[in-house]
This record gives C-alpha cells, structure tokens and sequence, in this order.
C-alpha cells in the first residue's frame, strides 16, 4: 500500500520516544536530518547502583545536552503530559525502544501516526527483547524493521527492512549496537519518503510471528543438560542483562564469555555428567553439556565480585576437573 496523497517534500515536526543508548543512536542521526524535534519522551530517571543514586536515560542526556523539551511521564494518560504533547503540534512521532506501549490516542495524535525502530527482521522477535531472543535461538541472521505502530504489538505495516548476519561470537551487546547505526539511518531514510508522501506500507505475514518477550534472571540460569551450542548461545545472548548463571555449591557465578569446544577427533564424548569440570587450566574451564560437545569458560564472575579471567579465577580457587555445577532442578 502507498501512502494515499503525496505532497512537497517538507521538514516534519517530530516527537521522539526512545530511552536507552540504542534510542539515543536514532535520536542524534535525526537531529542531523532535515526534520525538527520538537519534544523528546523518555522514560522516568532511574536509580542505579549500590548507592541507589537516580540516573538519566542515555535519550535524557542526549536531548538535554542539545536542548530539546524532554518529558518524562510516570503514566501516557497524564492529563498533563497530553496537553503538553498536543501543544507540540507534530506531524509524526518517532519510537526507538522507549519501553512502553502507546496507547491508542497517542497513535492517532498526529497526521502521520507514529513508526517505530524495531531490532528485527518482522514479523519474527515482536516483543522487548528481539536481538537477545535471536542470538538465545541460535539465529545467523537479523535487521531492522521500521513499522507503523498499531494498537497490537509490533504486528503494524513495514516502510522497511534492513538484513545484518550473526557472527557465531557475537554478544547480545554487539549485534545491538550494530543494529542502532542501520537502525538510525533507515529511520531518517523512511522519514524523508514519509514527508516526500513516497513511503510504501507492506503488511507483515502474521502466521510467520514470534515473540521476544522481555527478559527476567530466570532466563539467566543454565541448565548443563542443554546441548554446548544452546548454552554458548544464551551467554552471548544475555549481556549487558541478566547474564547467563550457574551454581556450585549453592554460590552463583555470572558467566559472561565461552566459546565451544569441540569432542575429539577419536569421536569419543565426555565421560563425566553435565555441568562436570573436565578441565581447569590455564585460560578456560571446560565443563561437559548434555551433548558430544563441551562448553569453555573463559571469563566468568562470583555474584558480588568482579568480573575475572578464568585464569585469575583459578588463580584463588580450588576448582578441579570433576568438580560439578549444580543443575536446576
């Protein structure tokens, strides 16, 4: 479906909603387009750390420092914060992981509605964590989509998609930052064909649909009975947040880098258990899985510590192969 008027191509007034780092990418390449920002709505500062101190969001900072009217409702019902969005008189509005859902009246607030910055190939990952689901399922391949948000999550009309492979090593983190820079430039790209009344709307194949529901610390916890790959993919998958985790002894330790390791080339497979040490040396910690293959940790961290090389790890540590992690139950 094409856009139904076309009209002289023309700077939009444009409301943003975007919160975190990967936000605050589309937000600064934005700001560099020939649209107008007019307003930026971001999530609520807050608190961080051991000392509980309240923080902006990474999208707070950026629109701060250039200036920008931020709002930052508890609630998109506030009766304040809509009357202050309607005095913005916007011709679009703009999300980029904001962390909410919008409600209908927001949707039909402006002219052109609102689109949104999605780190995935739609209709698969609709929901608040697609990149990490991706990597946790063992995808090759991502990108970005740019949507027409409608009132059901993430199922709207695409403007455009933009593939990105999956490096076998690739974290969570990376790939997401890598995704931000397409993501950025796709948005304004679509932006310009929406104002040039050029942007074409293609309905996503919703039988083709999954979900990335948001993450919690029980997606963290690992289960050496699972095969190598699986377990590799959820560490990679799983940073900045909650981590992949394991248990010895009743202690949690946050595993944050391993790397597979294949069985040998007699085609015999550990004969220990999962979740069995097999190796304890110098950079890494070999721990059997539940298949042929076994796991190589190579930094990991004991929950209240610090981040360590395995090697420093072993350094203070009695670990010995044989040595069993605790498996869920």
């Amino acid at each position: 479906m094409v856009a139904p008027t076309r009209q002289e191509n023309r700077a939009l007034r444009i409301v943003f909603y975007g919160t975190p780092s990967f936000a605050a990418t589309t937000l600064d390449r934005l700001l560099a387009s020939a649209h107008d920002v007019v307003a930026v709505v971001t999530q609520p500062d807050r608190p961080r750390g051991r000392g509980r101190r309240m923080f902006p969001s990474a999208v707070k900072e950026l629109a701060a420092a250039k200036e920008l009217l931020v709002l930052q409702p508890e609630r998109l019902t506030d009766e304040t914060f809509r009357a202050r969005l309607t005095a913005c008189e916007h011709d679009l509005a703009v999300v980029a992981a904001y962390g909410r859902l919008l409600p209908e009246w927001l949707l039909g607030a402006c002219a052109h509605g609102a689109i949104n910055v999605h780190a995935s190939l739609l209709p698969k990952w609709r929901g608040a964590a697609p990149v990490h689901r991706a990597i946790m399922a063992g995808e090759t391949e991502t990108g970005v989509t740019i949507i027409q948000l409608v009132k059901e999550m993430d199922a709207g009309p695409m403007l455009a998609r933009r593939a990105r492979p999956i490096e076998p090593s690739e974290t969570s983190s990376a790939v997401e930052a890598a995704l931000a820079e397409i993501g950025a430039d796709l948005l304004v790209d679509t932006v310009d064909r929406i104002a040039a009344g050029t942007a074409v709307f293609e309905e996503q194949d919703h039988g083709l649909a999954t979900l990335a529901p948001r993450l919690t610390k029980a997606d963290g916890v690992l289960d050496w009975r699972r095969p190598a790959e699986a377990i590799h993919n959820q560490v990679r998958g799983l940073q900045p947040w909650p981590h992949a985790s394991a248990a010895l002894d009743g202690k949690r330790y946050l595993i944050h880098r391993t790397t597979l390791v294949m069985p040998p080339s007699d085609g015999s497979s550990p004969a220990e258990p999962p979740g069995t040490i097999v190796e304890a040396h110098l950079d890494s910690l070999i721990v059997a899985a539940g298949d042929d293959h076994s796991v190589a940790i190579h930094e990991l961290q004991p929950e209240g510590g610090s981040r360590l090389s395995a090697r420093a790890f072993l350094a203070g540590r009695p670990w010995r192969p044989g040595v069993r992690f605790d498996l869920p139950v």
